[in-house]
């Protein structure tokens, strides 16, 4: 019996590491959005209602064993601790504006392993802080005189072979938004994964805006990254997506499917064979949650077919003949 006694003390004290990290993997993960405050004209940088869409649907429509939390820009002050129990963030707002100058804080939390995901404007850093945290963390970031911001309609292609792949359809996935290219990359740019690409031309152009460049020009009829991902060699993941400047584009399923599937993959999960099931907004859904802008315009479920029919933007050939 005292050998009974001691043996079963002894199987617990074996089980339990197995145990503990079976619970581990199957804790939930916890996603914080920090959207960025009001910002742009109607329907544009929407960052609170286009974070809250996509926490929707994690929470209520992907069945994965996720929680995702909401917050403003101001989290230092009163959600600092959410932002800490994070398996991953990401951050949607104006340049750094919603990083709020933590930057050692999420530096440290990089190094535990948390995901970081950086959307549209939010790439945007300085060039000094581009390299000191950003590339470190999500592998390459917009620099001002070096990535250009037009406006025009992708088609876009999905990375094969990558679960963030996963049921996104591998036919072009039409989408006008402000897609920014020409990123400045880690060296080893073959550790960056090419996730979102798409090809600008003279006949897809909508608009050129204020950061067209020579390299804008350069790029035409090349291909670009418009979303990327990155595995930091000390562990953890991060993705870029340099779209979302339309609130529209969260109702394009196929783009909608690949953010919410990278996502995921920052949060160290395995993304599902059909990719993270999301519904369509309707045109309610993407009407709720806009920042206060005044008297504004309903913003409707788009139409790619029609952005397929849009005039090509002219061409600024005074404004490039100065490029050098």
């Amino acid at each position: 019996m005292k050998r009974i006694a001691l043996a079963v003390p002894l199987l617990l004290a074996l089980l339990c590491p197995v145990l503990m990290s079976a619970k581990k993997d199957e804790a939930v993960k916890h996603i914080v959005f920090i959207a960025g405050n009001r910002s742009h004209g109607p329907g544009e940088h929407e960052f609170y209602a286009g974070c809250t869409l996509l926490a929707k649907a994690l929470n209520e429509q992907s069945g994965l064993k996720v929680k995702a939390t909401v917050v403003r820009a101001n989290w230092p002050k009163e959600h600092k601790d959410v932002v800490a129990s994070a398996d991953t963030i990401v951050i949607y707002a104006d340049h750094v504006s919603a990083h709020a100058g933590q930057w050692e804080f999420l530096d440290d939390l990089a190094k535990k392993g948390v995901g970081m995901v950086f959307m549209h404007y939010a790439v945007h850093p300085s060039p000094q802080i581009g390299e000191k945290y950003y590339r470190p963390w999500i592998g390459a970031a917009m620099e001002s005189g070096y990535s250009v911001n037009p406006h025009w309609v992708a088609d876009l292609s999905i990375i094969k072979d990558h679960e963030i792949g996963n049921g996104v359809s591998p036919e072009a996935i039409t989408c006008l938004d402000e897609w920014y290219y020409h990123m400045r990359f880690i060296e080893d740019r073959e550790k960056v994964l090419d996730l979102f690409t798409a090809v600008p031309t003279r006949k897809n152009m909508h608009r050129y805006i204020n950061m067209w460049n020579k390299n804008g020009v350069d790029g035409l009829d090349k291909q670009q990254t418009l979303m990327w991902g990155y595995e930091r060699p000390a562990g953890g993941r991060g993705v870029g997506f340099v779209g979302g400047h339309y609130h529209h584009t969260w109702a394009v399923d196929g783009v909608r499917k690949a953010v919410l599937n990278a996502i995921i993959w920052t949060a160290g999960m395995k993304v599902p064979a059909e990719g993270v099931s999301s519904r369509t907004p309707t045109e309610e859904e993407l009407n709720v949650n806009l920042d206060k802008k005044g008297r504004v315009k309903r913003i409707k479920v788009p139409d790619p077919a029609a952005w397929k029919k849009l005039p090509p933007a002219k061409v600024q050939a005074e404004r490039e003949a100065k490029f050098k």
